[in-house]
């Protein structure tokens, strides 16, 4: 009898210029093993050489919980020291914009890996929170750094020291997701969102993006000179769009 292959730990899907990423260990609560980092790592390696055919990386997750973070079972050596904080690295620095869509519990490694995407979009379900003290363990993956970035320094503290639980609408309200929809018309809403960044110029996303990546930690004057001269310019479809929008009158 031939055994079936297991299920891949990240699927892909693709469509109309919009790869999502799906993380697929719901019976362990998607806990972030190496292997699944090993999946997810090849899956944005191909996409960062895809930029004329995908637009817009949504990360998601199956079941009812996007994740409950590293995988403290059974440990795995990792193929390079840092791995999985560098893989997490390469999501924050695709050239495409990446949304991260957030239902149910988002924990500790699970939160540093969303905190990676460009926009969060959570559910009224997801819970987001930072456990690592709970375990008497300090954040390898980005958390010191990405989460004051998001929220501000007090109130990543208040989340680290005291490991609550933030819920979809308070996470939006602090800063953490960009966006919070019911859980009923999130699927309408996620696929919304991405329709409307990939419609635009991926030229002009992928330049936005890489500017401000290479200019946020230093002085505004030396920004401003920054993009002025290592901006990529105009899109190769600009008249094109301009056109069509001028059409449109």
């Amino acid at each position: 009898m031939t055994e079936t292959p297991p299920e891949p730990l990240v699927l892909r899907a693709d469509a109309e210029g919009v790869a999502t990423l799906t993380l697929n260990r719901p019976d362990k609560r998607n806990a972030l093993n190496v292997d699944v980092f090993v999946a997810l790592d090849a899956h944005l390696a191909a996409l960062e050489a895809e930029t004329d055919s995908v637009g817009v990386v949504v990360l998601r997750a199956n079941g009812p919980v996007f994740s409950a973070g590293a995988d403290l079972g059974k440990q795995q050596r990792a193929p390079k020291k840092n791995f999985q904080a560098r893989t997490i690295e390469r999501l924050a620095h695709l050239p495409q914009p990446v949304i991260a869509a957030v239902h149910g519990p988002c924990f500790t490694g699970g939160l540093e890996l969303v905190l990676g995407a460009d926009i969060i979009l959570a559910a009224e379900s997801a819970r987001f929170a930072d456990t690592h003290a709970k375990w008497g363990l300090v954040p390898g993956w980005g958390m010191s750094q990405r989460l004051p970035r998001r929220v501000g320094t007090f109130k990543a503290r208040e989340m680290m020291f005291t490991a609550r639980q933030v819920d979809g609408r308070t996470a939006e309200r602090i800063g953490l997701a960009n966006l919070c929809v019911a859980d009923d018309v999130f699927e309408a809403e996620l696929a919304a969102l991405a329709k409307d960044i990939a419609a635009l110029s991926w030229h002009s996303h992928r330049g936005n993006k890489r500017l401000q990546i290479e200019t946020q930690d230093i002085a505004l004057a030396q920004g401003l000179a920054h993009e002025s001269y290592r901006g990529p310019g105009i899109a190769p479809d600009f008249a094109e769009r301009v056109g069509s929008t001028f059409g449109q009158r």
